[in-house]
């Protein structure tokens, strides 16, 4: 079984001839917003909206423990390019209420769409969300959208929504896809010319430490000014019988290994 819900693990576990696996790769949730739309085309908010976040309680109440507190990075500490020298955001409302008042506000009141689509657990996610922005003047209104069709409708088509990203199999990967300017699935519409100009040139820089400095650099742009809150990276977490054995080292891209279950697994 794949992608096991986190609150019903414990459950399987107790199951006879069954045992319960994760490991933690680049799968991410993000709370995503539209940087050219009002009031999220101002980068303070952005900034109030990632410190009015909890992500320590997200990950204990949502994901049951199974997973770890993320930065707004989406580059996972399994991604060899990873940024671990970012300090991490806490939850801090008087920071957030900073921020929002640097954007000439003392409140606002911000729509989120959410589906269980967008991510397991989002719906109870949101609503811790709009419980922790509240005590900066975040005023965060949860809809919880229809579950079919979210993609199609919702995501990329309101200001606000939710997603979730798997690891990909390079660190340009994964920031070509949701980051880049010209990316059809840049779900943010963040455009950062400083960005987008490292993106480019980190492709063809052969020099393994320039590199590696010009990914951090483009991992703390998007942690500094993007419009991806990302508060948590999910644990890949699967079910299967007892006599089921595989290597230690298994790939953290995708679910069982990268789905190559069925050729790198055995019965014991």
């Amino acid at each position: 079984i794949n992608r096991v819900d986190a609150k019903t693990a414990r459950l399987l576990k107790r199951v006879p001839g069954l045992k319960v696996e994760e490991i933690n790769g680049g799968l991410h949730d993000v709370f995503c917003m539209m940087t050219d739309v009002a009031p999220f085309n101002d980068p303070n908010v952005r900034l109030a909206l990632k410190y009015a976040i909890n992500r320590k309680e997200m990950v204990e109440k949502v994901l049951m423990g199974h997973g770890e507190v993320a930065n707004d990075n989406p580059l996972a500490p399994s991604n060899p390019y990873y940024l671990k020298d970012l300090p991490q955001r806490e939850y801090d409302p008087e920071k957030a209420k900073f921020y929002l008042n640097k954007a000439g506000l003392t409140s606002v009141d911000i729509p989120l769409s959410v589906s269980e689509t967008g991510f397991p657990g989002a719906t109870d996610a949101a609503v811790l969300y709009a419980g922790s922005a509240q005590e900066a003047g975040l005023n965060i209104n949860v809809t919880r959208e229809p579950d079919d069709g979210f993609f199609e409708k919702v995501w990329m088509k309101k200001p606000f929504t939710v997603d979730f990203w798997e690891g990909q199999a390079t660190a340009d990967m994964t920031l070509s896809k949701a980051y880049s300017a010209t990316s059809p699935h840049n779900e943010t519409h963040w455009k950062n010319p400083k960005f987008n100009e490292l993106l480019i040139a980190a492709r063809g820089e052969t020099d393994e430490p320039k590199r590696r400095v010009m990914y951090q650099d483009m991992q703390q742009l998007i942690h500094d000014d993007g419009g991806a809150v990302i508060p948590m990276y999910v644990n890949h977490l699967w079910a299967v019988g007892s006599k089921v054995k595989h290597n230690e080292d298994i790939s953290v891209d995708y679910d069982l290994d990268g789905m190559k279950c069925i050729q790198r697994w055995w019965l014991a």
